[in-house]
């Protein structure tokens, strides 16, 4: 029983294995016969090719499609680039010009304030300048009075000094009012006799009113004394050793003086104690170069401002 079993199972075995083996030789010869066909396919399609226009097959649209729409999309994306560049451009220049535009406008804040330091400057070295003008005026007008005061001082010094000559030469000095007055003890002419008085810082008698005149005659006693009168500048236009006029006088009357013309061109004055012209009081015009005593005035305030 097991024998038929075993010969049963042989033979079915067999069986699968030939079946297997058909199928198998099927396979690989439809595979031939399709490499076969396909060869021949191709053959046939290059030598057609070589002899016929090729012709558009649907593949070949579909790729064309395909190249436009990314020839398309090439494009479009070229474009994009594009805009996108020109408005990053538009968007950098504008950046740029307002950071320009507040660059110029912090610029000019700038030049603004220095305009206006400047200014401030030019205001101050003016004030400046100003001051240093009025302190070389006020140093001008110090050296001015400095140069006044020593002048001054000089002329007090002087005056000092003719006082001391005055008070130290004089032999007899008398003050009346606000006069020194000194009478001579020697003679000279009129012209020697100023020049005596002039160096000892006085000069000739100026006899102004009748008290002076008084004064003086008293003074003089019976002398004959020159007094500072003269005409002769002008004939006739009598004037004092100051250079003013002599506006009214005390002349001799009864000489009816002056008298002497242009030859008498001096004044002494007389008293009635006078033994030359007895009885005689006032004044007289004689020759310049005559010889009289005279009579030396100063005033106080000159010794006081020159």
């Amino acid at each position: 029983m097991s024998g038929l079993v075993n010969d049963g199972m042989d033979k079915g075995s067999m069986m699968e294995s030939e079946d297997r083996i058909e199928k198998t030789v099927d396979i690989y010869v439809s595979a031939e016969a399709v490499r076969d066909m396909k060869h021949k396919k191709d053959t046939e399609d290059f030598n057609t090719s070589k002899t016929q226009t090729p012709q558009h097959t649907g593949s070949d649209s579909v790729r064309i499609r395909s190249s436009r729409a990314a020839l398309v999309c090439l494009v479009l994306l070229c474009v994009l680039l594009l805009t996108a560049v020109i408005v990053l451009c538009v968007q950098l220049f504008t950046n740029n010009s307002t950071n320009y535009t507040e660059e110029t406008h912090q610029l000019l804040t700038n030049i603004t304030n220095l305009t206006d330091e400047r200014d401030q400057l030019l205001n101050k070295i003016t004030n400046i300048t100003e001051e240093r003008n009025e302190l070389l005026t006020n140093n001008t007008n110090l050296t001015k009075e400095r140069d006044e005061l020593k002048i001054k001082n000089k002329n007090l010094i002087n005056e000092k000094d003719q006082l001391r000559n005055t008070l130290q030469i004089f032999d007899k000095l008398t003050t009346y009012k606000f006069s020194f007055y000194y009478i001579s003890n020697e003679t000279k002419s009129w012209n020697e006799s100023r020049r005596y008085c002039t160096e000892k810082g006085a000069d000739l008698v100026i006899i102004n009113n009748s008290d002076e005149q008084d004064f003086v005659n008293h003074m003089s006693g019976a002398a004959v004394v020159w007094i500072g009168l003269t005409d002769s500048d002008v004939e006739g236009r009598w004037k004092w050793v100051d250079g003013t006029n002599m506006t009214s006088g005390f002349w001799e009357s009864r000489s009816n003086e002056p008298n002497g013309g242009t030859s008498e061109n001096c004044a002494v004055t007389v008293d009635k104690q006078n033994k030359e012209w007895p009885n005689h009081s006032g004044w007289i015009d004689v020759q310049c170069n005559k010889i009289f005593q005279w009579i030396c005035e100063k005033n106080i305030s000159k010794l006081i401002m020159p």
